[in-house]
């Protein structure tokens, strides 16, 4: 394996860029489905005694354009 790191960190600039030219509705749905994700990982509040509150994904509405 060769570790290039300048294909590398142009990648991940290119990765930014892509995603900060995204609209915000769909940067929330990434968020809530990344949230998803984490909550499934991370499994149940009572899992293994813990305490901590379990996160509910939010609901977002989106302003119609005219």
């Amino acid at each position: 394996m060769s570790l290039d790191l300048q294909k590398i960190l142009e990648s991940k600039r290119a990765l930014r860029r892509n995603l900060a030219a995204r609209p915000v509705a769909e940067k929330l749905r990434m968020l809530d489905a990344l949230r998803e994700r984490e909550l499934a990982i991370r499994g149940g509040a009572g899992h293994c005694g813990s305490s901590a509150p379990r996160e509910e994904p939010a609901a977002y509405e989106t302003k119609a354009k005219n």
